[in-house]
């Protein structure tokens, strides 16, 4: 039996190198939108990528009041919160979410398709949604990113 010589690279989290990306969210669909941007901060865009390292990109979310659902999504889809106590359960729908905080929008998205666990929550932290197209990150000099 041949031995291989060779090893597939397991990236370590000292040998991480991370981008910064800023996404238009004008006129995207939230799903859509979402999945590619989980993609990002897990780092299964690049090669390098290890499951147990979080190897992902910083991605920085603009225009959030502007994204779209597909149906009638604004008025049945229902967001759910639950205080713990008897007959505390809290329902928004998507469009009184987009009034009182659009931003929680995405990230309510991205945070379902991300693991649950340690790394998952390591991973969401380097998401950053705003309103509006300002954002405080341009030291960083974001690229583009096209979705």
């Amino acid at each position: 039996m041949d031995t291989l010589s060779y090893k597939t690279p397991s990236l370590r989290k000292e040998d991480v190198q991370r981008d910064w990306y800023v996404v238009d969210a004008t006129g995207k669909k939230v799903g859509r939108l979402c999945s590619q941007i989980a993609t990002m901060l897990r780092g299964k865009h690049k090669a390098s990528y290890t499951p147990h390292v979080d190897n992902g990109d910083n991605i920085i979310v603009i225009n959030a009041e502007k994204v779209s659902f597909s149906g009638d999504k604004w008025n049945s889809k229902e967001y759910l919160r639950y205080s713990g106590y008897t007959g505390g359960l809290k329902r928004r729908t998507a469009q009184e979410m987009l009034d009182k905080k659009p931003e929680a929008i995405i990230e309510k998205s991205v945070k379902g398709m991300l693991p649950k666990n340690r790394l998952g929550r390591a991973m969401f932290k380097k998401l950053f949604v705003y309103v509006g197209a300002e954002h405080p990150h341009e030291a960083q000099n974001p690229k583009p990113l096209n979705i």
